[in-house]
């Protein structure tokens, strides 16, 4: 079963980018039948293992920006245990309750990408979208292409790197869904880009998160077979998505993910309240 979610969460990162990763905690918990502190240490295993996958294929490319990654990765991992920490003080049912909420705005984000800016769902294929004007930028590319480190710019990578490392340990998300709109609103970079980039600090974030679960939870029942199960499954998976989205990612399928996303994480909640 765990090899069959694996493939399932792989293909899903694989058609829609780095945001897929919040469908990993969904599956797990409604098809897994695993409680959610289980299903988010699992969750950033996986998503550590997909995501440093993608990210191998990508350094062919030269597409990822290792600056920016550095300072969003480094802020990232100090706070994904703080993010565990939290948790371990929240009930479980505040815990799916809080999840289901952000994924739902996340769902709604998908959709909104999908109707105002259909070229981004073509991420997947290597689209070089990208901001026209730097008016206003707090990062910016010097006249030799290289990556400014400004203070302001700094700032907004650290502080971006930190709220996606405390959701991160928290709900066992990537991030993606914060870290590529942060790199678009920051700086001139292209769309392939910024996903590139986010799938380097996604690696790094969530292996924080996934040893800070092991060291400070209660998951240790959790055998290495099942994370094991889970990984070749994600790897399996990724590699499908990646083949199928040069043919089939695009707007409407974004629309279909998102509708999905929203009514798994309504009934989560709506199973949470009554």
């Amino acid at each position: 079963m765990l090899l069959i979610l694996g493939i399932v969460i792989g293909l899903l990162l694989g058609l829609t980018g780095a945001g897929g990763s919040v469908f990993a905690v969904p599956l797990l918990i409604m098809i897994g039948g695993i409680s959610i502190h289980e299903a988010v240490t699992l969750s950033l295993a996986a998503v550590a293992a997909i995501t440093l996958y993608g990210s191998v294929r990508n350094l062919t490319k030269q597409t990822i920006l290792w600056l920016p990654a550095a300072l969003l990765a480094g802020s990232g991992i100090l706070a994904a245990p703080l993010g565990k920490v939290l948790g371990t003080m929240l009930s479980e049912t505040i815990l799916m309750a809080g999840f289901s909420i952000l994924a739902i705005l996340i769902a709604i984000r998908m959709w909104l990408t999908a109707t105002t800016m259909p070229e981004a769902s073509k991420v997947v294929r290597g689209s070089h979208l990208s901001l026209e004007s730097t008016n206003g930028l707090l990062c910016k590319f010097s006249p030799t292409g290289q990556f400014q480190m400004r203070p302001k710019c700094m700032s907004g990578l650290l502080l971006g790197g930190l709220m996606v490392g405390l959701l991160s340990g928290l709900f066992g998300v990537g991030g993606g869904f914060l870290i590529i709109p942060l790199l678009l609103l920051l700086s001139q970079v292209s769309m392939i880009q910024a996903v590139s980039t986010s799938l380097v600090v996604i690696a790094f974030i969530s292996s924080s998160g996934f040893i800070a679960h092991i060291v400070l939870g209660e998951t240790t029942h959790l055998s290495l077979g099942s994370l094991a199960w889970l990984i070749t499954g994600g790897l399996l998976g990724m590699f499908a998505g990646q083949l199928l989205s040069h043919r089939i990612a695009n707007a409407s399928l974004q629309k279909i993910f998102a509708i999905g996303l929203m009514a798994v994480s309504a009934l989560m909640l709506f199973t949470q309240l009554i």
